[in-house]
């Protein structure tokens, strides 16, 4: 499945959250992250999440798309994140 992912946390905890994300996603704009995962790693990022943010404070958006096939994606200006490498 094709995921978008987009954050929104409190500023200590920016850089655990995106070092984690790196791990599973490419990385494409502040707080923003996207690429193909399998239903494990979904669950993984979901759960490593929840131990990183603070759910009271803290907003994580997950767009999930059967596969990137049915993602359209216009890009305005700059690229900052390249989504063909991911690991």
């Amino acid at each position: 499945m094709y995921v978008i992912l987009v954050y929104d946390v409190a500023q200590e905890r920016v850089v655990k959250v995106c070092q984690f994300l790196r791990r599973y996603l490419s990385w494409v704009q502040n707080s923003a992250f996207e690429g193909e995962l399998s239903e494990l790693q979904l669950q993984r990022v979901k759960l490593g999440l929840l131990d990183l943010i603070d759910q009271e404070q803290d907003s994580v958006y997950l767009y999930i798309l059967p596969n990137a096939r049915w993602l359209q994606k216009d890009i305005l200006g700059q690229s900052k994140g390249d989504t063909t490498n991911v690991i």
